[in-house]
């Protein structure tokens, strides 16, 4: 700051009439400049000039209206303060405005106004001069001046004092009371403790020394006070030794005044120290320790105001609540678990099996990686309600994370915090939710993952499903490794069709098949009617649904591999119970009997009025409970069957065939349909087919004209070969399902067959296989899947391929004793076992001369 000794303002001086604040000597003032006159005086003297004295302006205090400039000037206040313009900056919007910085030098008397226009011009005298101080210092220093000036400083250095010395407005503060001469600390302070515009144009006015010390004085005594009741009424700080810092940021000089407002900083300071001891008692790895503190570091230099110091502050948080050594202690009892398993789901063997061997293995080696698992089967078969049992099984945190339709990779590995709005990903997220780091985490719907432009998150998940890389894994977000080992995944998918082989592979596949007739029966009376009654209000005391029920609605009402659809038909049927029981139906109605009483359904005893009663409840029967849901009841809660068994009926015509075909949503039969008319040999193709079965089809129909002697195939007008004169239309029923894959082949050439021999299938018999050009039957999947739809329809006899005998070990024992099957290796065996009798003319297919090694 320049020494008042030095400077000598000029005689004459533009004068720049301000009506917000006052410039005292020594401070520093930012005033906007947007009426005319003022516009003009630094258009003409501040813009236009290059000499240090054409910088120098007198600032006059004015309380008028700036709106009315345009009159005549208004009576100017005796007093004010020759400035040095440091800073103009120019402005249009929303006017066009000036914005001056000024610094104040000393004080001036207006002692003539010699213009008006276009600015105010006027011969001054300078007041205020050092020279004049230290003579009267030197005079009284022992007087009424020297004491007041002690004061004043004591007071100076108290204020301070209250302040955090650690913020650089106070900092600067107390280097000026240590740099400056006492006789200029009045003006300064005043323009920065909280005081009024009458306040200060007082200190203003006040040219004697002694008099401006009086005015100041209690203005600090005021503002010390203030402070002190300010940390009476504030909570107990967690740092003794940090002191309140009740100050605003913008700066001692920015605005001209000294703000000892209480702007919520203390309670943030408590925050960020309480944020601190958080990091530092967090037990987080080195790398994640060493990243927190640097920005805490940034933090505790950054305004508030700052967009970027609540972006660093959430990120902090986040970091503290991560659980990085936190962990729940595994549950490894197995006769335990086993009896847990039990008793939350039926059948599952092959899943119940591979999480005893995980605690097994756990109970010896405790340092033991969680395993990735892929559970694989058609919807409804309980994937991810025994995802749910092994969290309870291990005693773990459960966290599901569903997957279906992501398309940004985003969502697992989070956004780097350069993003607006940028948040972790799904997994740490989890991590966050759970608390621990060794939750089960169900990754849902696997296969349902899709691309887009802002990535493939199934790449993203390459990392996070890998033993081999997932202990440092790192998110976008924390752009720090954590250890993910410790987790144990579970993801779930309808088929590995759509998961890509690099995904894949990083996980162990575990198949779970449909349910047989059986399975289906025990989880409904074990677990979805007593779940359906509890969700409906009902008891068994109310409502009992017998096995034989159970089966007609598993055969009769749903086709799935699943219990989804069963247990909704159970919930149908306990709302329709319930609805009687609401409005005091105690009895059972026509087509549900009473426990001990003949059905109402049966054909005895049933009066004709009762027969021809079609609601549930329309007769009052007598009023014991319960109510027992036979055939009849369930015909009018669900009313007619949805599927009915139609095998024999449908191969009733030679050129009718019945395949085995897996979806995602367990194993379907699938008839295959052909007829010829006179043409001139074309193949039609009906059924929305895929280019596989297109083919296959064309395999068929080659394999059978090569062989049409051996098998005395012929034409309709009786030629060798069956296709002269002849157009075959091969149709597979229920066009708009889209068909495809390899395992038709071998019914294909049965239906042909069927079609140019003229006989018919046998109507128990189901087939599944690929062939080749040279008659082989090769392998296919989904055996059990397809075992358990052929068994589910009533076939008795299955063809299936010879190398696909090993996968019969995974169908029930109860449906192997049940089925015959026939494993076919050549299609001379396949069309032997699907006619009665053998196929006329079945010979060997030509078999290639075995080669002789010549070494």
């Amino acid at each position: 700051m320049s020494s008042n000794s030095d400077i000598r303002i000029p005689a004459r001086l533009p004068l720049l009439l301000t009506y917000e604040g006052v410039l005292l000597p020594g401070s520093t003032m930012r005033i906007s400049v947007d009426t005319a006159r003022n516009m003009q005086l630094v258009k003409s003297r501040l813009l236009k000039g290059t000499s240090l004295k054409s910088t120098i302006i007198g600032v006059i205090p004015n309380t008028r209206d700036p709106e009315h400039d345009t009159e005549d000037l208004p009576t100017l206040h005796g007093t004010g303060t020759a400035g040095l313009a440091v800073q103009v900056v120019g402005s249009n919007w929303p006017k066009p405005h000036y914005t001056l910085l000024i610094t104040g030098l000393c004080r001036f008397r207006v002692i003539q106004l010699l213009r008006e226009r276009p600015f105010p011009m006027g011969e001054v005298q300078q007041l205020d001069k050092l020279e004049q101080y230290a003579a009267s210092d030197a005079a009284d220093c022992h007087g009424e001046l020297g004491e007041l000036s002690k004061r004043f400083y004591q007071a100076a250095v108290q204020l301070v004092g209250m302040l955090d010395i650690s913020v650089p407005v106070v900092a600067k503060l107390r280097r000026l009371l240590d740099s400056l001469p006492r006789e200029t600390l009045p003006d300064v302070l005043t323009s920065m403790i909280q005081a009024s515009n009458k306040e200060k144009l007082e200190v203003l006015d006040a040219v004697n020394l002694e008099e401006r010390f009086k005015k100041t004085l209690p203005l600090l005594t005021r503002q010390i006070e203030g402070l002190k009741l300010l940390q009476k009424t504030r909570k107990p700080r967690l740092d003794d030794d940090k002191r309140v810092v009740p100050v605003r940021r913008g700066g001692v000089f920015s605005g001209g005044q000294f703000s000892i407002e209480d702007d919520g900083e203390e309670e943030d300071s408590d925050d960020v120290a309480l944020l601190e001891k958080r990091v530092r008692t967090g037990n987080m790895p080195e790398t994640a320790l060493r990243v927190c503190l640097k920005e805490l570091k940034r933090l505790k230099k950054m305004p508030q105001s700052m967009p970027e110091y609540a972006l660093t502050r959430n990120y902090l948080e986040l970091m503290v609540e991560l659980p990085w050594s936190k962990s729940t202690t595994d549950c490894l009892d197995i006769r335990a678990a086993r009896a847990l398993l039990d008793s939350d789901h039926y059948a599952m063997e092959k899943l119940k099996r591979r999480v005893l061997e995980y605690l097994a293995v756990r109970q010896l080696r405790s340092a033991l990686k969680g395993p990735i698992l892929c559970f694989v089967g058609p919807p409804g078969v309980g994937k991810t309600s025994v995802g749910r049992s092994i969290a309870r099984t291990l005693g773990r945190e459960f966290h599901r994370i569903a997957l279906g339709g992501v398309c940004d990779q985003s969502d697992i590995r989070g956004h780097r915090r350069t993003y607006v709005g940028s948040m972790p990903g799904r997994i740490i997220n989890g991590l966050k939710a759970v608390g621990v780091n060794n939750p089960v985490f169900l990754l849902d719907e696997v296969d349902k993952l899709s691309k887009s432009l802002q990535g493939d998150p199934a790449a993203a998940l390459l990392e996070v499903l890998d033993p081999e890389q997932n202990h440092s894994f790192t998110d976008h977000y924390l752009n720090v490794p954590f250890d993910l080992s410790q987790v144990l995944f579970i993801a779930t998918a309808n088929t590995t069709a759509t998961i890509p082989p690099a995904l894949l592979d990083r996980m162990e596949v575990l198949q779970v098949p449909g349910y047989t007739q059986e399975e289906k029966v025990e989880i409904a009376h074990r677990h979805l009617i007593p779940h359906q009654l509890e969700q409906h209000g009902l008891t068994p005391q109310q409502v009992q649904i017998p096995q034989d029920t159970t089966l007609d609605i598993i055969s009769r009402y749903t086709r799935e591999a699943g219990v989804r659809s069963l247990e909704r038909k159970y919930g149908a049927i306990c709302r329709a119970v319930a609805v009687k029981v609401a409005e005091g139906h105690k009895a059972a109605k026509p087509g549900a009997s009473t426990e001990g009483e003949q059905s109402p359904g049966t054909e005895a005893g049933v009066p004709d009025q009762e027969k021809k009663s079609g609601a549930l409840g329309d007769l009052a029967l007598p009023p014991e409970m319960p109510i027992v849901i036979d055939r009849q009841a369930l015909k009018d809660i669900l009313g007619p069957p949805v599927f009915e068994m139609e095998v024999s009926e449908r191969l009733t015509l030679p050129g009718v065939a019945i395949g085995l075909a897996w979806t995602p949503l367990g194993g379907e039969i699938m008839f295959v349909e052909a007829s010829r008319m006179e043409g001139d040999g074309q193949l039609t193709l009906t059924g929305q087919l895929g280019d596989v079965m297109k083919e296959s089809a064309h395999l068929a129909i080659s394999w059978l004209r090569s062989n049409a002697k051996t098998y005395q195939l012929t034409n309709m007008a009786g030629g060798a070969d069956p296709l002269e004169g002849t157009d075959v239309h091969l149709h597979f029923p229920a066009g708009a399902v889209t068909k495809d894959g390899p395992s038709a082949g071998v019914t294909i050439v049965t239906c042909l067959a069927s079609l140019f021999s003229g006989r018919l299938v046998r109507s128990d018999v189901a087939m599944t296989g690929e062939i080749t050009l040279r008659g082989l039957v090769l392998p296919v999947g989904g055996i059990k899947d397809k075992v358990l739809a052929a068994h589910r329809a009533g076939i008795s006899r299955i063809i299936l391929p010879k190398r696909n005998e090993k996968d019969l070990e995974e169908i029930p024992a109860h449906v192997r004793t049940q089925l015959e099957f026939v494993a076919a290796s050549s299609l001379d065996e396949v069309l032997n076992a699907a006619f009665d009798g053998g196929f006329c003319g079945s010979q060997p297919s030509h078999v290639p001369p075995a080669l002789v090694s010549k070494l």
